[in-house]
């Protein structure tokens, strides 16, 4: 048996929702998604062309993901970490966690700080009207 193991995250929802998320929800499955925060973008580390140079991978997520889509996303993430007071990290794998089907988001941190924001998400319980605004700005 193989694991269900997709990319799936704020950014990237459709081919997840549309196809695998039915089946997942159908048979009981367990979901283990990566790029959770979608390569670091939706910790809000690049918000604009120049943040490129702050990763190895820099440009090819700021290539991706910064547009009007990307940006609007940023926002909602912004607007209810400030809520909760805590960082975009944590709400959008707060997100992933109080999706159906999700066992756990895979995620990778590269210093003890990063850890611990990752952690936060656990503890993090958003509405059902912030899960909607972030619905809305992803679609």
């Amino acid at each position: 048996m193989k694991p269900c193991q997709p990319e799936y995250n704020l950014y990237d929802r459709q081919p997840y929702e549309s196809e695998l998320e039915p089946v997942v929800m159908a048979q009981g499955l367990g979901v283990i998604n990566y790029y959770s925060l979608a390569s670091g973008f939706l910790s809000g580390k690049y918000r604009e062309a120049a943040d490129a140079g702050k990763s190895a991978r820099g440009q090819g997520v700021v290539d991706k993901y910064l547009n009007p889509r990307g940006l609007r996303i940023l926002d909602a993430l912004d607007a209810i970490s400030e809520a909760h007071q805590v960082t975009p990290t944590q709400v959008a794998l707060a997100w992933l966690i109080a999706r159906p089907g999700i066992t756990a988001p895979i995620v990778s941190a590269t210093s003890l700080k990063q850890l611990d924001d990752l952690t936060g998400a656990m503890q993090l319980t958003l509405t059902p009207a912030q899960i909607e605004q972030l619905n809305q700005a992803s679609q």
